[in-house]
């Protein structure tokens, strides 16, 4: 439980950033929001391996792309900052049905839940591109990874499309654009990495062709 003060803190600052931005308390789908982050990073800290959740948060050395995390940080802050704004104070472009919101909550909760998946099944899936050769790193191909390459990537799109409609905010899409290329900067740097430096990749790759989405790319 060495981590908890973590989630504590984001339990915080995660509602603190949104509502504070709203200037009001009164956002039941907005709390539902928070409720389901809050939720999956408990799901995390309990589910995942001990190891692999140090990995996490603080990587080994070497490897390539450490700053992803930090790179990414200031968009889906500012992703936060525009739908408390604007659907507390100034209501830009808050017109996003009730309806259509709840499907986005939905969409937030089975990206965390695909991640999840892939961290249980991947005890290597560190948030930097390297080989783990202190922990024994080996080829995962079960679980998500059957079916696609990248289930974290993918998980993390989903996100971002999903976080947005969520907060019922079309503004707050502007700054998570933002974070896409990122992903597929990563998408692509991993695919020419790994065939390279962790044995069975290559063959794993010819049969298992898609990244992202199964019969797309």
């Amino acid at each position: 439980m060495r981590y908890l003060p973590r989630i504590v803190l984001f339990g915080g600052l995660l509602p603190g950033i949104l509502f504070g931005c709203a200037g009001r308390w009164d956002l039941p789908l907005v709390w539902a929001y928070v409720g389901v982050l809050i939720s999956a990073s408990v799901a995390v800290l309990l589910a995942i391996d001990p190891d692999l959740l140090r990995e996490r948060v603080k990587p080994g050395p070497g490897g390539e792309d450490r700053n992803l995390r930090f790179l990414a940080m200031p968009f889906f802050l500012a992703h936060l900052v525009i739908a408390g704004l604007d659907v507390g104070r100034f209501h830009w472009s808050d017109t996003i049905p009730t309806w259509v919101r709840v499907g986005g909550l939905l969409g937030v909760a089975f990206a965390y839940s695909l991640t999840i998946w892939a961290m249980r099944v991947n005890r290597f899936f560190s948030p930097v591109v390297r080989i783990q050769t202190e922990r024994g790193h080996r080829l995962v191909t079960s679980g998500p990874y059957a079916w696609i390459r990248h289930p974290g990537y993918a998980a993390a799109l989903i996100m971002i499309g999903a976080s947005g409609l969520a907060l019922g905010s079309w503004w707050s899409f502007v700054p998570v654009v933002g974070v896409a290329p990122l992903m597929f900067r990563r998408i692509l740097l991993e695919d020419r990495f790994l065939p390279k430096n962790l044995e069975g990749y290559a063959d794993y790759a010819r049969r298992v062709r898609y990244r992202l989405v199964p019969g797309v790319w």
